[in-house]
């Protein structure tokens, strides 16, 4: 079967987004994706057959594919699983590849990681570990699920909601920064990847409807959780 998705195929020139999970953020990324031009392969821990329905919805831009096919596939990838399923990503399909760490810790439901209670090491950086050969930016990690396909705005808009990146890597925070930007957000990079604690959960920046001046205020503002 051929896949429509796939334009660089026909010779033009489009981003794929590769989506790693089909939860609440991994669903609206694909949902917001598709609805400004981008073609999309979604994966999920269940099997491409568990995904009809969203790919029903989500149109021909979008495949359902296996893990190691939607890293492959993708220009971009979106990781928005739990983050104790980062080991089972099979790291040398991200090999080369820009991946947006979406994820954040509940201890409640990830279970208990030591380097994170202690603040040694952040989610990314994590993720950046595992995936040694990718170029890891945390983002899409202190906006609600549901205000990605409702929040965003053109270019230039009046208090255009900010959502905040970080990583090491400049060319992959640029093609980060290009992704959000047409999903509708302006872009506040807190700098290296071990800044990512400065926009988790439970500080000022996560969550909130902030405009650039809003999220770098509220990136200065947070404390660690030690400090809390």
């Amino acid at each position: 079967m051929s896949a429509p998705w796939n334009n660089r195929a026909r010779g033009v020139h489009m981003t794929v987004v590769g989506i790693i999970g089909s939860g609440n953020i991994g669903a609206q990324v694909a949902r917001r994706a598709v609805s400004v031009g981008y073609d999309v392969a979604i994966a999920n821990s269940r099997g491409p057959q568990t995904l009809e329905g969203l790919i029903e919805e989500l149109g021909p831009r979008a495949r359902a594919v296996d893990v190691e096919e939607a890293a492959r596939a993708a220009d971009v990838v979106v990781v928005a699983i739990p983050i104790d399923k980062y080991p089972q990503l099979p790291a040398d399909a991200f090999a080369g590849k820009v991946v947006l760490d979406a994820g954040n810790y509940y201890p409640d439901w990830n279970g208990r990681f030591p380097a994170l209670d202690d603040e040694s090491t952040t989610t990314a950086e994590l993720l950046q570990e595992h995936l040694s050969a990718s170029h890891v930016v945390k983002a899409f990690s202190n906006i609600a699920a549901a205000d990605i396909t409702t929040d965003g705005q053109p270019a230039g808009s009046p208090s255009r909601r900010a959502l905040i990146i970080a990583g090491d890597d400049e060319a992959a925070k640029e093609q980060a920064t290009r992704l959000i930007n047409a999903f509708g957000f302006d872009v506040v990079d807190a700098g290296k990847l071990a800044e990512g604690w400065r926009y988790q959960r439970d500080t000022p920046a996560y969550g909130a409807r902030l405009d650039v001046d809003g999220a770098r205020r509220a990136l200065s503002e947070a404390r660690r959780y030690r400090d809390m």
